[in-house]
Parts: C-alpha cells; structure tokens; sequence
C-alpha cells in the first residue's frame, strides 16, 4: 500500500477503479434477488444471473481487444452507456415483463460492462516508478478488492429490504456509470495509447505462458466457487445458515490482509516454482476446511488461514502477464484471466453444490482442495512457459 499512497495519481487511479467495479460485486447477489422477486421463482431469477454472468465472460477479453487497439476512453464510456443502461431498465421493469427481455438486458450488460479492472493493471506501469513497485501494487490491488465482494453482496441485499431490489440495482447502475466515467476521465487512461504493434493471430492466448496462467486461475476459480458453496452448505448443516455470509466475509478478510502483507514484502512470488508453492499452501489450507466443517469455530478460525494465500497468488499471476503476453494484448490479456476465474467459479459452484447434497460440505470441501492441487500441478508441470 505504501506505494499506492506515496503516488496521488495512482491512489486516486485505484479509488476510481473500485467505485467502478462495486456494481460488479452487488449484482453478484442482486440480480438473483431482483429477478426472483419480478418472478417469483429462483429458476428463472438463476437464468437471467448466469446470462450476465456468461456473456461479461465473453465481452470482457472482446473489449479488451477493442481497448488494445482504439484505447480506453471510448471504449470504457460506451460500455458503461450501454450496460448502465440496460441495469436502469432491468431495475425499473415491473413484475409483469417478459423473461425474455429480462434475459437479453442481462446479456447486454455482461457483453457490455467496461472491463476496468484489466484497464487498472495494464496501466499501473505507467504510473508507478519501477517494476518492484508495480509488483506490490498488484498484491495491494487483489487485497483491496476483497472490500468490494465483502461490502458489496451485504450492500444490494441491505438496499433491498429497506428499499426496494429494484431501487438497489439502480443504484448499482448510477455507480457503474459514474465510476467507470471517472475512471476513463483519469489522465493516466485518457493517456493510455495502444503500442501500435499488429495483433498477433490468436491474440493474447496465442501466447503457452497466457494458457498457463488462464488454466491456473480457471482450476483456482474452480476452488473459489467450491468454497463459496460448501460455506454455505456447512452453514445449513450445522444449523446456523445465517452465518455463511459472516464466514464469507472471513474468508475475505484472509485474502485482504494476506494481500497487504504481500504488498509489504514487495507482491507475490517472482517464479513459476514459486507460484507452485504459493498454489500448493493454498490448497493445503482450503483441504484443512473439510476437517473443521462440522465445527462452527474450527471454520471461522480455519476460513482466514485458506484465505491468506489468495491475493498473493493473484499478484504472482498478474506480474507474470507483460512477459506472457504478445506485444500489444495486454487488456486483453488481462480480460483473459479474470474469465478464467469467473468461468472456473461457476463450474465449481455447480459441482459443490452437487457434492454438498450427496456427501456434505466436508466433501465438497475437498473438491475444493482438489482443484487447488490441480493449479499447483499445472505450474509445476508448464513451468517452462512461464520462465
């Protein structure tokens, strides 16, 4: 954080690209709770959320590609036109509207929403003085982002009972234009020019150290959303399902202050062999969940220790994209990644949830920590692509 804070314009580049990316933590729940409540049913309350959900999965790395090309600031703003539009009017349909346009304004709004968190990364090496610095930003970066997915659900779903779920998606769609338009107004964005290169065939994938990573954080988005739902499910079994979001939020609170800690000591690991390891302590801690399950405190104490290890390894995985990447994909790039993850989430989700109904959340628990294993075994394995 040190860092961060000793340079103004990027403390204020930071501040800016979270307010513009707290929509994305607040629909994350609150698209589900809207829709359900227009509806009446979770089933398709569940559809219009993994629309959105799927199509941000494809239009973040094809605006990425765009912003490599033409730059950010008009490619930001038009997106947030777009996709702050489509949440205003999803927020102010009545319960008597199609599902039908329910789901085409959630595939707008995920084909469309500004991609500011690769726009963030690709330019903290123009504002920063050195790569030490740009390394420790990254860690910092996957800390402080923690605050928005630990503030963000309890936000909409507060908002909603003492509002409306209508009333808290505007809102969300107020900040998403806002912030995204302070952002693309920063001078370190409006500066941002592409390198000018051609973009190589196969864009930033083309690239055996970008698959390395995409699949690290594809198996490592796989545990985050089999942890999310095994929380959940340990909750209910232990009688007290009110508590998985507090859990949650301790699960957070681990990677928050793993991830500053990180950014003390200078980022995250600086090799292939130290990702492994970072990946393997990862899992280590995520395998130890399935141990204290049937425990209320052994998962609260247990929850921050897995946690620990998740900025750090986000701020390992992002100081290795400049020398992964082809010249002149680095948003894209980053895009990449972070559909990675989302992807990898749902996929653990859906299969956590199917383990917890047949054999418990300590056994879905390990699934998690299976898929933590297999990130650690693919950096070990392709460690060359990535020296």
């Amino acid at each position: 954080m040190q860092v961060i804070t000793q340079s103004p314009g990027a403390l204020r580049l930071f501040a800016l690209s979270l307010l513009a990316r707290l929509p994305l933590a607040m629909m994350s729940v609150g698209l589900l709770v809207h829709v359900e409540g227009l509806t009446g049913s979770l089933a398709p309350a569940g559809l219009v959320a993994g629309t959105f959900a799927a199509s941000n999965g494809i239009g973040a790395p094809l605006l990425g590609r765009v912003i490599d090309r033409r730059g950010q600031t008009r490619v930001l703003l038009a997106g947030a036109a777009i996709a702050g539009g489509a949440l205003l009017t999803i927020a102010a349909l009545p319960a008597s509207a199609p599902l039908g346009a329910l789901v085409a304004l959630a595939a707008a709004l995920g084909l469309a929403f500004p991609p500011v968190g690769a726009c963030l990364r690709a330019l903290l090496p123009t504002v920063l003085p050195d790569e030490a610095s740009v390394r420790a930003s990254y860690a910092a970066e996957s800390a402080i982002l923690e605050v928005t997915w630990i503030a963000g659900p309890p936000l909409v779903l507060l908002l909603g009972s003492a509002w409306s779920t209508g009333g808290a998606m505007a809102l969300a769609g107020l900040v998403l234009l806002a912030g995204t338009t302070l952002f693309a107004a920063h001078p370190a964005s409006r500066g941002w020019r592409p390198t000018g290169q051609p973009r190589p065939a196969g864009g930033a994938m083309r690239s055996p150290g970008m698959q390395t990573l995409a699949l690290v954080l594809f198996a490592a988005g796989w545990l985050f959303g089999s942890v999310e739902v095994s929380v959940v499910a340990a909750a209910d079994e232990l009688g007290h399902p009110g508590v998985s979001g507090v859990l949650l939020g301790i699960w957070g609170a681990g990677s928050l202050l793993g991830g500053l800690v990180a950014a003390r000591l200078g980022g995250g690991a600086r090799t292939a062999a130290g990702l492994a390891v970072i990946l393997a302590v990862l899992t280590v801690g995520h395998l130890a969940l399935a141990g204290a399950s049937g425990n209320l405190l052994a998962l609260g104490l247990v929850l921050p220790l897995g946690g620990a290890l998740i900025a750090p390894m986000f701020a390992t995985v992002f100081s290795m994209v400049d020398a992964a990447t082809p010249a002149g994909t680095v948003t894209e790039a980053f895009a990449c990644l972070n559909t990675a993850v989302a992807v990898g989430a749902a996929l653990g989700a859906v299969s956590a949830g199917t383990v917890a109904d047949q054999a418990g959340a300590g056994t879905a628990f390990g699934l998690a920590a299976a898929a933590g294993l297999a990130a650690a075994l693919v950096a070990t394995v392709r460690a060359r692509t990535l020296a």
